[in-house]
């Protein structure tokens, strides 16, 4: 029998945000967390706002979450802050039956997801390097 999994330990320049159950399929939250991923956060922010997906606004949430514990909780500077992680898994699925003609039924399947966003701050020396 195989051991549980250890979640991941944070490092000290990075903060994270966990949104659970979210109703969105994984792979459509999945594309737009590829639209954020090793952006700066700023960046990723005016991204998030101005996408047209409507789990867009859920997400961006979720990033100025993870930005404030960053600043609050780490004291991380904002401006240095990049989206390392952003993490998409399946939760539960609904299931549900649509009438079809002659008595039969069809399954309809409402997936959920879980996203976790984790920010990291940028090195000194990196940041020299991007500019």
């Amino acid at each position: 029998m195989s051991k549980p999994k250890q979640p991941r330990r944070l490092a000290d320049t990075e903060a994270e945000a966990t949104v659970r159950n979210m109703r969105v399929s994984p792979r459509k939250l999945n594309l737009v967390a590829g639209l954020i991923r090793n952006q700066p956060a700023s960046s990723a922010v005016a991204t998030l706002t101005f996408s047209k997906r409507r789990i867009a606004q859920e997400v961006r949430k979720a990033l100025e979450s993870a930005i404030a514990n960053a600043e609050n909780n780490h004291q991380l500077d904002v401006d240095r802050l990049i989206v390392s992680r952003a993490e998409v898994g399946r939760s539960v699925v609904m299931r549900r039956f649509h009438a079809r003609g002659r008595g039969r039924a069809a399954r309809v399947e409402k997936w959920f997801s879980h996203l976790k966003i984790v920010v990291a701050e940028r090195a000194q020396d990196a940041e020299r390097e991007a500019a």
